[in-house]
């Protein structure tokens, strides 16, 4: 028993660094064919917005399409992002536990 309680502080532990070391895991995510492009990092951070250059200079009627392809790429960015995050924390842990049927640690990443 004591070796189990052993084992789950090392998961507690390598699971905060590996949460800690999420702001390097990036995605991006495109809409518009590319026009507009979104990155985030694993904590979900939005790091970096592109704007095709011919977007801007359109007429000011074309502002809810740039928005609307601002949240596309910011909702696929973070999409991505999410199932990076969940494998960086897995490979983190692997091999600490057991594998037993119905344990989720998805509760541990935040």
């Amino acid at each position: 028993m004591m070796d189990m309680f052993g084992k789950m502080k090392e998961v507690q532990s390598r699971m905060q660094d590996a949460q800690q070391s999420l702001s390097a895991v990036t995605e991006t995510g495109e809409s518009g064919a590319g026009l507009v492009k979104v990155t985030v990092n694993g904590l979900k951070n939005v790091l970096k917005i592109e704007i095709d250059p011919d977007l801007i200079k359109s007429p000011a009627e074309d502002r809810e399409m740039l928005q609307d392809l601002i949240v596309a790429a910011t909702n696929k960015a973070m999409a991505n992002v999410e199932v990076k995050a969940r494998e960086h924390l897995r490979k983190a842990t692997e091999g600490l536990l057991p594998n037993i049927p119905g344990l989720n640690l998805d509760g541990l990443m935040g």
